[in-house]
Parts: C-alpha cells; structure tokens; sequence
C-alpha cells in the first residue's frame, strides 16, 4: 500500500475514533440527564406515597369509660351468718344477695365496705362489738360481680393482728379484685398501685378515722390504715401522674347521723385538692348526702349506708346504691380529658323475718311493696330527700342498664 494510501486510512481512522468519542460523551451526557429525570421522578413518587401515607397515620381522638357501682356496708351480725349456715357447716350468704346480684353484676367496677373483718371460722365467728365473719361472705359479694372492696374500718382490729391476716390472706387469692386498706407489711402498703379497667387507669384507697380504740400495735400500723392528711398526701402523690382518677373510700361521720359533720367537709375538700375523682363514705350506717365539690372537680356520697346487716329500724336497714360513669377523652394531641358524669341513686332495704331471724334479702326500694315493708313509699321520699339535699339534679334509678 503506498504512503498516500496509509495516511487516508489513518485520516479516517482518527475521525472514527473521534465520532466514536464524541457519541460516548453524548451518550453518556444523555444517560446522567435521564438517570437524574427517573431519580426525580422516582424521588417526587416516594414523596407522594409517603405524603399519602402521613395522611392515613394522622392521629386521632379516643374515647374510653367504664361505670362505677357503689354498696354500703356488709355488717354481719351473729344473726346473717346464722341465716347462711348450712347443714354442713359451710356459710351460704349467696341468697342474701339475689335481688341486688342482677344490678351489680352488669357494672365494671363494683365497691362495697367490708364492715367486719373476714378472719374466718377459725378464730371462731363473733358479733357486736367485736366481729368476725366467715370468709363466705366475701365468695358471695364476689359471685354478685363486686370486684372493689374497702377494707379498713372501725373493726379492722377485732380479732387482732390474726384477723387482719387471714383477711389480707383471703382477698390475695381472689382473682380480679382490688383491695385497699388492710396489708401484712409496710413494703405492701407502701407500694403504689396502678390498675386499669376498659383503657382508664385507676387507684384506690381506703382509709378510717376510726379504730374503736383498737390500736394497731406500734411498728405494724398497715394492719389498718388509719386516715391522716400527711399519709394521704403521700399516697396520693405517688400515682396522681400516673393514673386517670383516684378513688378514695372514706371510712368518717357521726354513726347514724343524716347530716354531714364538719369533719367529713374538711377532709373531702382536702382531698379534692390531692386530685381525688370520688369519695365514698361509710362509717354512719344510714344514707347520707352526695354532691360535686371544688367545681365539679370531685363527687363525694358522705355515707352509703348499710347493704346489709341487722341492726335495728329502717334507718339503718336502708341504704344506698349508686352508679357513676367514668369518661376518658384524648385528643389528637394526646390531651386527656377526664370527666365523672351521670350519677344515679336508688335505696336498699335489709329485710328478714324477724320471728326468727332468717331469710335476710337485700331489696332495692323499687322492688318492694307495702307487704315486704309498710308504708315504704313514704320511707323513700324521706331518705331520698335526704341523699338529694345538696344535689338536687341527681337521677333516680339504678338498674344496671
């Protein structure tokens, strides 16, 4: 191949190469534009989807309650733990309870005060003034749905240090039911508990002014908790933050007095202040007022009365019921709102035969007639009167729907 030939294949050889070049620099240009246009559009997608997503994750309000049930007292004279006995040495007190059972069972919280220590039949059974029930009497207010039970009373102390034990002892293995107010050491006592029914987190408390003189021996105070505002103080604050209401019962008052002392106030606007939602009273025996207190902060019920017991006169053969609804809202900002709302009322009646002394049956007022008590009619307007005389707006009628 001559020279002349040699340098135009070179020519075209160079141009070639150059072309080739110049179309990888164009392709690759190319390729980096589309590459970065596919990055945007996959990038504007994701943050489409992600945005999208936002949207359905968005929080939102809850709503949350659970009612509340309230009994009086389970006094148990030597006469109902007689009426449950049964031929073979075992206590039966089911029956007492079967016109009340088809009320309480429906609620979700279910209180009532365990008036006499439940040291069973082996610290032998005793009546006035120094009781001792059979454990029996616990098995039945558990079937009838209470799951709520005040314990620290006047009579706490009746049977001693032995009692309270075998009390405490009895309650623990009792599965779904809360207890305040009895304990066998101070490390029990002391501990904060925190529970929680249908979304809404609760404590409760109970605590008596009164021990009969029946002091606790020195160093074992939380055999019976008795009430002071610095012990309540402390209590309270330990949970306050972390629960949505407290419930305090309050064993107070002047025994079989309709009105409420001075003493009651004092200590019911005191532990408003603490935080407390609601106070349930016992100690008088017979019904006394209810009412919201500190702005609606707090609905106090100064004395349930007697659920049953045998003392004497209608009076204290009359006692109270009552239900309340518990609201929790939270907001989008997990603001929570709580709110204690539609209180209702109805009276009870201990009725037996009183040749006798047996058939015990507890009644609400509306399922009595002039037959099982004469004259009952005129009896539920002077005791609802009562109960109404500083919350005239209450509702009338509880009935478990």
């Amino acid at each position: 191949m001559s020279r002349r030939k040699v340098r135009k294949v070179k020519k075209r050889l160079k141009k070639s190469v150059k072309f080739v070049f110049v179309l990888l620099i164009l392709g690759g240009a190319l390729y980096t534009v589309l590459n970065v246009s596919n990055f945007s559009f996959e990038n504007n997608d994701k943050t489409k989807k992600k945005s999208h997503k936002v949207i359905k994750e968005e929080k939102k309000e809850h709503d949350y309650s659970l009612r509340l049930f309230m009994a009086g007292d389970a006094l148990i004279h030597s006469c109902v733990y007689q009426d449950a006995k049964q031929a073979d040495g075992s206590y039966d007190f089911k029956p007492q309870l079967q016109y009340i059972k088809p009320i309480s069972s429906k609620y979700d919280l279910v209180y009532y005060n365990q008036e006499t220590v439940l040291g069973g039949t082996e610290l032998g059974l005793s009546n006035y003034p120094r009781f001792n029930s059979p454990y029996e009497v616990g098995d039945a207010f558990i079937d009838a749905g209470f799951n709520l039970v005040s314990l620290a009373t006047n009579h706490t102390m009746d049977k001693n240090e032995e009692g309270v034990i075998n009390s405490v002892n009895y309650w623990k293995k009792q599965k779904g039911v809360v207890t305040s107010g009895q304990w066998t050491s101070q490390e029990e006592r002391d501990q904060p508990r925190v529970y929680e029914k249908n979304g809404i987190k609760y404590a409760f408390f109970s605590y008596t002014t009164w021990t009969n003189g029946l002091e606790t021996p020195v160093g074992k105070e939380y055999l019976n908790n008795v009430y002071s505002d610095e012990k309540a103080k402390a209590d309270i604050e330990k949970v306050r933050d972390k629960v949505d209401v407290v419930l305090v019962a309050m064993h107070w008052g002047i025994e079989y007095s309709l009105g409420v002392s001075p003493n009651q106030e004092e200590i019911a606007n005191y532990l408003s202040n603490l935080g407390v939602d609601v106070i349930i009273g016992a100690h008088p025996h017979v019904v006394e007022p209810v009412e919201y207190i500190n702005n609606g902060k707090t609905f106090v019920i100064y004395s349930l009365g007697n659920l049953i017991s045998d003392q004497e006169g209608n009076e204290r053969l009359t006692g109270l019921i009552m239900e309340l609804t518990i609201k929790k809202h939270v907001d989008k900002e997990d603001k929570v709102t709580i709110s204690v709302e539609n209180p209702k009322a109805e009276l009870t009646y201990t009725k037996s035969s009183y040749a006798g002394k047996r058939n015990f049956r507890v009644y609400p007022y509306s399922q009595l007639n002039n037959t099982i008590l004469p004259n009952y009619m005129s009896l539920y307007e002077k005791y609802k009167a009562v109960v109404n005389s500083r919350y005239p707006e209450l509702k009338w009628g509880v009935t478990g729907e």
